[in-house]
């Protein structure tokens, strides 16, 4: 990936930051525990759970509120530990419902998340891996942020942490869930960063805290083929492959990864992805571009292209950034493209845009350090407001 600039370092001479547990697996809390001399090591597995419950299925912050916890050891606790949330910066909430918030994590370290309603069983939840991109996708606006650093696993946690507090969804519903999938298509390449996805994953889905199955829980990837088989080994996680061309010369120049894992080795992969099945289906996401790769000709190579695998597609219409050389396929010609998907038996459903007045759409993410001038947004949410509806 590169040289990254972190600059969430403290500064020289600022008090340590405190560990915050929320963001801890199970046998990392156990053993921070120990080592801050908070619990003899034979109870510290007791005492991790009993916590766990606390933070992640109550949702609580304050040590006090764990009612259950002898009050010197919940002193303790606060004295060496933190529940805090990251700083809410920014709270948008877009006329279809769609809420997208921007995070502080530290200083210069933000990132966006973003809440639909009505995807999967309820909502899903988008989550950023990273801050910045460093893959350069020609339609993505996130791929012309530099790319910072890999978030952390707690960083990673808190996204889903911050939207259930907004969402009101504390402790861990067992039906009626507003936030039922999380899917890793936010800022950054999940791949690039598996450590710590795969142990963000291992908490997220813990069925004693936030409990959101590995079955809802979606990674996407633009093809980093070497790591797909240990996403799958460690995570059970539902797999996700931004394609978006069926050629190598076209995915060239709109997916650069692909000039280093080209398609037919990226095909190769997929299909030795753990646990493909017709029950566990890899979706292919397409955005649709206008003159670009729309055609039905397009459509018989995709499938060409996946004939043999387990399969979805999702037809994502192209959502406009400031400065992007492409424009969005007609809805006439997007629909041609699905039918042709659609007769041969794949699943092949188009994307509502949703967000797209408060640049919350697919491809639009980007922290506030690198936004445009508040003139300029409104320019373009009255852009979007006018745009033809899906």
């Amino acid at each position: 990936m590169g040289v990254t600039l972190d600059l969430s370092r403290a500064s020289a001479g600022a008090a340590p930051i405190p560990p915050n547990l929320s963001g801890l697996t199970r046998p990392q809390l156990a053993a921070a525990l120990v080592e801050a001399g908070v619990v003899k090591p034979e109870k510290a597995k007791m005492r991790a759970s009993q916590l766990w419950r606390w933070i992640h299925h109550y949702g609580v912050t304050d040590f006090a509120a764990m009612t259950d916890v002898a009050k010197e050891t919940r002193a303790a606790l606060a004295e060496a530990f933190t529940m805090a949330r990251p700083e809410v910066v920014e709270r948008q909430v877009s006329r279809d419902g769609t809420r997208k918030w921007l995070i502080r994590m530290a200083p210069g370290i933000e990132v966006e998340t973003v809440y639909i309603p009505d995807v999967g069983r309820s909502g899903a939840l988008c989550v950023s891996s990273q801050v910045g991109c460093t893959l350069n996708c020609t339609f993505c606006h996130t791929g012309t942020q530099a790319l910072v650093r890999n978030l952390t696993a707690a960083e990673i946690v808190a996204q889903v942490q911050v939207a259930r507090d907004d969402l009101e969804e504390w402790p861990s519903p067992k039906e009626d869930r507003r936030l039922s999938n999380i899917v890793f298509m936010g800022m950054g390449e999940p791949l690039y960063n598996l450590d710590n996805v795969a142990a963000a994953i291992d908490i997220i889905a813990d069925n004693e805290g936030i409990a959101i199955s590995r079955r809802r829980i979606t990674v996407s990837t633009s093809g980093v083929i070497h790591e797909l088989q240990a996403l799958g080994e460690r995570t059970q996680a539902m797999l996700a492959i931004s394609l978006h061309a069926t050629n190598d010369p076209l995915r060239d120049q709109l997916v650069p990864l692909n000039r280093k894992y080209p398609i037919a080795q990226l095909m190769d992969a997929i299909r030795a992805y753990p646990g493909l099945s017709n029950a566990r289906r890899v979706t292919f996401e397409y955005v649709m571009l206008k003159g670009i790769n729309d055609s039905p000709a397009e459509a018989k190579a995709l499938l060409n292209l996946i004939k043999g695998i387990p399969a979805k597609i999702n037809l994502i219409p192209f959502n406009p950034w400031p400065g992007s050389p492409y424009e969005c396929s007609d809805w006439a010609t997007i629909e041609k493209f699905a039918a042709v998907l659609n007769r041969a038996g794949y699943a092949s459903p188009i994307r509502t845009p949703r967000g797209r007045d408060i640049l919350a759409a697919c491809g639009q993410l980007k922290s506030e350090s690198e936004k445009m001038r508040a003139s300029e947004r409104r320019r373009l949410a009255l852009e979007a407001k006018d745009a033809p509806a899906a």
